[in-house]
C-alpha cells in the first residue's frame, strides 16, 4: 500500500509540472520584476536624499480662479485694522462703498385736514479705501451727503449737506497699538440759510457756504484697536484750522473768528476720538463716534465735543433705515449745544471688497503678513 501511495505522489508532481506553460512563466517573471523595483533597499537608508517639496503656508488657500467677495451690509461705521485683519487676500488695497438714496413725498387734493404738497430727496455716499502692508496701515474715508425738500409755495430748502474726508496712517508698534497720524476735512456743498428768520431767503441772506466754514484737523499720536467694534485715537499734538473764505461772513464771533476780516483761525491742542459699535440685534447695529479737542493756547478747559450716533436697521439686501443724531458743542462758535437729527428709509447699494489671486502662484495669503 505504501508503494502505491509513493507512486501516486510522483505521478501528481509530474502532472503539476506539466501544467506550467510558457505564459505562466512570463507572468511570474513580470511580477518578480515589479516586486524588485518597489522593494525597500535597506542599504539605501544610510545615504538619504532630501527633496524640496513646496508646501502652502498656514491659512493660505489654493485657488484656480479669481476670488470675488461682495459685501452687502447696512454697517456704515469706519473700517479699522481689526475689521480687515483676517481677510484672505494678496491684494493690499481694500475697498468698500455704500450708496443710499431716500425719497419722501406727500400730495393733497381737497384734503379737509389740510396739507402742503412736497417732495424730498436725500443722497449719501460712504467710501472706505484701505491699504495694508506688513506693519503699515492707511485708511481713507469719504463721506458725503446732500438732501432737499421742495414744497408748494416755498423755495427749495436743503435738509442735509456735508463733506467729510478723513485719512489716517498707522504703523503697528505692538498688537492692537499703532503710531497714528492723519487729517480730517469738513465742509458743505451749497449755501445755508436760517429759514426760521427768513422763510424765503436769497443768496445775500446766506449764513454759510462751501469753505465758510471749512475745518481741517491734522495731528500725530497713537491709536488702540483691540477689535472691530472699538477704537481709540489719541493725538497729543493736533492742529485745528477753521476757514471762512467768504468776505460777508468774516466778522468777529462768527465760527470762532477773533477779528473782522479773518479768513483762518489756528488752534493747537490735543484730540481724542473714540469709535464704539454695538450690535443690538441681527441686522441692527448702533454706531457711536465722539471727538474731543482741547486748545493748549487758549482756554484749555473749554473742550470742543462732537458726537455722532447712527442706528442702522436692515430690512433686506437693499432696503434700510438709518436714524442719525449729531451733537456739537464749541464754546468759540456758540455757547449752546448744537443738535441735528435725521431719519431715512430708502434704497442702499453696497460695493464690496474685490480680491484677486496671485496670477503666478495662485495663492491667497492672509491680509496681514
Amino acid at each position: 500500500m505504501k508503494k502505491v501511495l509513493v507512486v501516486f505522489a510522483v505521478v501528481m508532481v509530474l502532472f503539476s509540472k506539466a501544467q506550467i506553460t510558457d505564459y505562466q512563466k512570463l507572468i511570474d517573471s513580470i511580477s518578480q520584476k515589479r516586486w524588485d523595483s518597489t522593494a525597500l533597499d535597506i542599504d539605501s537608508l544610510s545615504n538619504p536624499k532630501i527633496i524640496d517639496i513646496r508646501s502652502l503656508k498656514k491659512d493660505s488657500v489654493q485657488l484656480t480662479n479669481n476670488m470675488v467677495i461682495v459685501s452687502n451690509t447696512s454697517d456704515t461705521s469706519p473700517l479699522t485694522p481689526s475689521s480687515i485683519i483676517n481677510l484672505p487676500t494678496l491684494k493690499r488695497w481694500f475697498f468698500f462703498g455704500q450708496n443710499s438714496l431716500v425719497f419722501n413725498q406727500s400730495s393733497f387734493a381737497n384734503w379737509y385736514a389740510g396739507g402742503n404738497n412736497n417732495i424730498g430727496v436725500i443722497g449719501k455716499v460712504n467710501y472706505n479705501i484701505v491699504y495694508k502692508k506688513n506693519r503699515h496701515y492707511m485708511d481713507n474715508n469719504i463721506q458725503m451727503g446732500y438732501g432737499f425738500v421742495s414744497s408748494t409755495g416755498q423755495s427749495t430748502r436743503k435738509t442735509d449737506d456735508y463733506i467729510n474726508i478723513m485719512t489716517n496712517y498707522g504703523y503697528e508698534l505692538a498688537q492692537h497699538y499703532y503710531l497714528s497720524t492723519g487729517f480730517q476735512f469738513l465742509s458743505q456743498f451749497t449755501p445755508g440759510f436760517n429759514y426760521a428768520n427768513n422763510p424765503d431767503p436769497v443768496y445775500d441772506d446766506r449764513i454759510s457756504k462751501f469753505m465758510a466754514p471749512g475745518y481741517l484737523n491734522l495731528g500725530i499720536g497713537v491709536s488702540y484697536n483691540p477689535n472691530e467694534n472699538f477704537q481709540v485715537i489719541f493725538r497729543p499734538v493736533n492742529g485745528k484750522f477753521t476757514f471762512v473764505l467768504d468776505k460777508k461772513l468774516q466778522f468777529a464771533g462768527n465760527y470762532g473768528l477773533e477779528r473782522d476780516g479773518q479768513s483762518m483761525r489756528s488752534e493747537l491742542g490735543a484730540m481724542v476720538n473714540v469709535l464704539y459699535k454695538i450690535k443690538l440685534f441681527k441686522d441692527v447695529n448702533f454706531v457711536n463716534q465722539v471727538n474731543f479737542f482741547s486748545n493748549y493756547l487758549q482756554h484749555s478747559e473749554r473742550v470742543d465735543i462732537n458726537y455722532s450716533g447712527s442706528l442702522n436697521l436692515k430690512f433686506n439686501k437693499y432696503i434700510t433705515t438709518v436714524i442719525t443724531y449729531d451733537m456739537v458743542y464749541d464754546h468759540d462758535q456758540i455757547k449752546r449745544l448744537q443738535r441735528k437729527q435725521t431719519l431715512g428709509v430708502g434704497v442702499t447699494y453696497n460695493l464690496g471688497y474685490k480680491m484677486e489671486r496671485d496670477t503666478k502662484t495662485g495663492i491667497i495669503k492672509p491680509f496681514v503678513n
